[in-house]
């Protein structure tokens, strides 16, 4: 998943990304609301985490643009302010939720995993399809009892397709939540991860499918007639 920080504290803001780049995810990082703008203008994202005081500007704008042009991206507000009042006007900013610093990492990996399975309509930690199932707290996949050897990045793939089965994505929808800015990685790089996955799921009762002209898709397979 492709996670956008805004954040201006520099240790603060390399221990998010790092936090969230040992879990597979994409991440952008940014320090001021103009660049925010920016990434925002010209990416999509699967979750967003907010700094409040920025160099430029407010968080608060940025939230309040963000929802008025009808974007429903999560945002975790990340912020040294701990008044009830700040709080309420997050929430009813349209913040999906509210960390105060200092923090514990664990809890931010909690609350960040819980806003990115409702955002894909899942209330459980789980990913369930055919036989595979995708722990998205333990970051491990298993087929059937045996657990499978993926890649962060394979495991990051796997929860793209799982989060929306039978959805087919394009490469580059792929590419978008693989990989952040800072990397030039392009579609081969999926078809080769694609590739990979699907010989680790040999002999899962779901498949990686090519839907010829758009991209792939994940489905269960039809069961064998006897």
């Amino acid at each position: 998943m492709r996670i956008l920080v805004i954040e201006d504290t520099e240790d603060v803001g390399e221990a998010v990304v790092d936090a969230f780049a040992r879990s597979g995810h994409a991440v952008d990082w940014v320090r001021t609301r103009q660049n925010a703008d920016h990434a925002l203008a010209v990416q999509d994202y699967a979750l967003i985490v907010l700094d409040i005081n920025l160099p430029d500007g407010s968080g608060f704008d940025i939230l309040s643009a963000l929802r008025q042009r009808g974007n429903t991206t999560p945002v975790l507000v990340l912020t040294a302010r701990a008044l009830v009042d700040d709080r309420v006007d997050a929430l009813d900013t349209g913040a999906d939720d509210y960390l105060v610093k200092p923090f514990d990492f664990r809890e931010l990996e909690a609350r960040a995993r819980a806003l990115l399975r409702r955002q894909n309509g899942n209330a459980a930690a789980r990913l369930m399809l055919g036989n595979v199932v995708l722990d998205q707290t333990a970051r491990a996949v298993s087929i059937g009892a045996l657990p499978a050897d993926l890649t962060r990045r394979e495991i990051t793939l796997l929860e793209v397709l799982m989060g929306q089965p039978g959805k087919a994505f394009t490469k580059s929808e792929l590419l978008d939540q693989l990989y952040g800015f800072d990397n030039d990685a392009g579609p081969n790089a999926i078809e080769l991860y694609v590739g990979r996955l699907r010989r680790k799921l040999e002999g899962a009762t779901a498949e990686i499918r090519t839907v010829r002209g758009h991209g792939y898709q994940i489905v269960a397979r039809a069961p064998e007639a006897p």
